[in-house]
């Protein structure tokens, strides 16, 4: 903080681009399969680690007698999805809502929302929230985009959305940069 009650912020040297999403599932098969089979991803690998007195609450901010399983996946082109399974005897089972502190929500990109809905709609556990949306006025930016939302048979909130038909859609990341140069993304 400055004298002023302004905090002043400094941007992390050397940021390039991300490299993976983490994720807490309560059942680590479960999760890894529903990846696998219904979103196309591989998994890479498999590891594990605790309990260990001053290592976990150090580096993971978990109970001391926490520990985690790990698998970390990749949903091409440009996805890594790190899923964890903890054990603990504080660990708390309820994900947050979408409108609570620490909520969030995975989207992926569809050719033809309609047809994703309804194969969502007929895998077993999933939940799709409402029918499809289609952004109108209210957004002139993005108008045309057609998405839902779904939650997964262990609670994850997840979108999908096809913006093929926004006008002008804004400068999100896409195919396009997927070959771009390291270090080519432009700083601000």
């Amino acid at each position: 903080m400055s004298g002023g009650g302004e905090t002043i912020l400094r941007r992390l040297p050397g940021v390039q681009h991300t490299d993976h999403v983490g994720l807490t599932v309560p059942n680590l098969e479960e999760g890894i399969r529903f990846f696998v089979e219904v979103l196309g991803a591989e998994e890479l690998y498999r590891s594990e680690r605790g309990p260990d007195e001053e290592f976990m609450p150090t580096n993971f901010d978990v109970p001391s007698d926490a520990k985690l399983t790990l698998a970390m996946l990749r949903l091409p082109p440009n996805l890594n999805i790190e899923l964890f399974e903890w054990s603990s005897a504080d660990r708390r089972e309820t994900p947050p809502r979408h409108c609570d502190a620490g909520g969030h929500h995975l989207c992926f990109v569809v050719d033809d929302v309609d047809e994703a809905i309804t194969v969502l709609q007929q895998t077993p556990g999933v939940r799709v929230l409402g029918d499809r949306k289609e952004v109108a006025g209210d957004s002139p930016r993005v108008a045309g985009n057609r998405w839902t939302y779904f939650v997964t048979p262990w609670g994850l909130l997840m979108e999908i959305v096809d913006r093929s038909r926004v006008a002008a859609p804004p400068p999100l990341v896409g195919p396009a940069d997927w070959t771009a140069a390291p270090n080519t993304l432009e700083r601000t």
